[in-house]
C-alpha cells in the first residue's frame, strides 16, 4: 500500500514519535510510507529515518494560537493538494487535528476519498476557531483510532463516535538496560551527580505533564535528599505553556534554586534524540503523575532502559500497568496530592525496584511491539480501502 501519515510537527512529541514509529514499522513491512508535517525553512524531524518525507512550508508561527492552527492546516492542503495532482495514495492517515483538517478539506472538494485519524488525546481550547477545529477532525474521519480505551470511551460519549483500539510500541533495541557511550556524555552535559537521587520528567513544563506539583514534591524530598536533583526534559510544542512557565520558575524563586546544569533543577530543552535512552538510564525514576495522557509512551521506553516509574492513579496508566505495579516496576501517585506524588516519587527510587527491573525487561514492554501495531494499522487501511468495517479488538 502507498500511505501518507500526517503529524504536526517535526518535534519530539509522544505523537510525532508514535507517527515516526508507525512509519518505520510499516516501510519494513514492505508498504511505501511518505510522512508529512509542517515545517519551517531548514527544519528536519529529530531522527533520520528509512521511509519518505515531505515537508509543507510554513513560516514562524504567529503568537495566536487559532493563526497558527489556521496557517498549519492551509500549509497541509495547500502541500498535499500539489502533490496529489501527480500521484495518488491509496491511503492517508492523521495523527492531529491539524492535519485531519487539511484532509477534511480535500475529502470535501473530492480529492480524496475519506481518511484515518487517530487520537491520542484531545484538550479543552479556549480559542473557538481551534476547539471547532478539532471537533471537526474527529468528526469529518472516516475511520476513527485510539491508543487507549479511555479515549474510545471519551470519543464515544463527547462525540458519538466508535473508535478502534491500536497499540503503541517500544523498540527494545534502542531503548535498553545497558549503558553505552552516550550515558557519560549525557551525564557531563547535562551536570547528574553521581550516587545522589534523581527524577526525570519528560515533556518539560507544562500544565498537563503536571510538573508543578512534581517540583514541589520534589521540594519536599530534597530536604531529606541532600544534592538531589530533577531533571525537566524537553518541551518542544506548538502550544504556548507560559503561564505554567511562570508558576514553575516563581516557584524555583521561592525555593531559592537556580536551574541549569549540575544544579538541583535540570531543564534541559529539547535534546538530541541518540541521547533519549541514556536520559532515562541515567534516572533513579520516571516521575509521571499527568493530569492527561493519551496513552504515555515514554513510561514504556523508561521501563525498557530498566527505570523505575510514578504514574498517576486514573486511565490510561491503570490500563496497562496494573502487573507492573504489583510487580514493583511502578508505583502510582493521586495526581492532585502533592504529598502523594512526593510519596511515590520516594518509594520509586527504592533500590530493590531497580534491582527487580535489571533482572528482566518486564512484561509490560513486551506486549507492546510496532511490528504488530503496524499489521494491525494495514488491516485498517485495507478495509477502509475494500469499504469494509474493521473487525474490533
Amino acid at each position: 500500500m502507498k500511505i501518507g501519515l500526517l503529524t504536526h510537527s517535526v518535534n519530539p512529541r509522544g505523537g510525532v514519535v508514535h507517527t515516526l514509529e508507525l512509519a518505520r514499522a510499516l516501510h519494513e513491512q514492505g508498504h511505501a510510507v511518505t510522512v508529512f508535517a509542517p515545517a519551517q525553512a531548514g527544519q528536519r524531524f529529530f531522527r533520520a529515518v528509512p521511509h519518505a518525507v515531505s515537508l509543507a512550508p510554513v513560516g514562524p508561527a504567529p503568537p495566536d494560537l487559532g493563526d497558527m492552527v489556521g496557517d498549519r492546516i492551509a500549509a497541509f492542503r495547500s502541500h498535499l493538494g500539489e502533490r496529489l495532482q501527480r500521484e495518488r495514495f491509496d491511503v492517508f492517515h492523521a495523527h492531529d487535528g491539524i492535519g485531519a483538517n487539511a484532509l477534511a478539506d480535500l475529502a470535501e472538494a473530492g480529492v480524496i476519498d475519506g481518511f484515518v485519524r487517530t487520537v491520542h488525546h484531545l484538550d479543552d481550547f479556549a480559542d473557538p476557531r481551534v476547539a471547532a477545529w478539532q471537533r471537526r477532525s474527529v468528526a469529518a474521519a472516516t475511520a476513527l483510532l485510539c491508543v487507549s480505551e479511555t479515549w474510545r470511551e471519551r470519543l464515544r460519549e463527547g462525540y458519538g463516535r466508535e473508535a478502534l483500539r491500536v497499540d503503541n510500541g517500544v523498540d527494545l533495541q534502542r531503548y535498553a538496560r545497558t549503558p553505552d557511550a552516550s550515558d557519560p556524555t549525557l551525564a557531563q552535559r547535562l551536570g547528574l551527580r553521581p550516587g545522589v537521587p534523581r527524577w526525570l520528567l519528560v515533556g518539560g513544563v507544562e500544565e498537563r505533564k503536571n510538573s508543578l506539583r512534581v517540583l514541589r514534591a520534589f521540594l519536599r524530598l530534597r530536604l531529606d535528599h541532600p544534592g538531589a536533583q530533577l531533571v525537566v526534559a524537553g518541551g518542544a510544542s506548538l502550544l504556548n505553556h507560559d503561564a505554567a512557565a511562570r508558576a514553575f520558575q516563581a516557584e524555583l524563586d521561592a525555593a531559592g534554586l537556580q536551574p541549569g546544569p549540575g544544579r538541583d533543577v535540570v531543564l534541559t530543552g529539547p535534546l538530541p534524540d541518540a541521547l533519549m535512552p541514556a536520559l532515562f538510564r541515567q534516572a533513579g525514576a520516571l516521575a509521571m503523575p499527568s493530569l492527561t495522557e493519551g496513552f504515555g509512551l515514554v513510561v514504556l521506553e523508561a521501563l525498557a532502559c530498566g527505570t523505575p516509574v510514578l504514574v498517576s492513579e486514573r486511565a490510561p496508566f491503570t490500563e496497562y500497568l496494573g502487573d507492573t505495579v504489583a510487580a514493583g516496576h511502578a508505583v502510582y501517585a493521586d495526581p492532585l496530592d502533592e504529598a502523594s506524588i512526593a510519596q511515590a516519587m520516594r518509594q520509586a527510587i527504592e533500590p530493590a525496584r531497580r534491582t527487580a527491573l535489571a533482572a528482566a525487561v518486564p512484561p509490560v514492554c513486551r506486549c507492546y511491539s510496532w511490528s504488530r501495531s503496524a499489521a494491525r494499522h494495514a488491516e485498517v487501511y485495507a478495509a477502509l480501502i475494500a469499504r469494509r468495517e474493521p473487525v474490533p479488538i
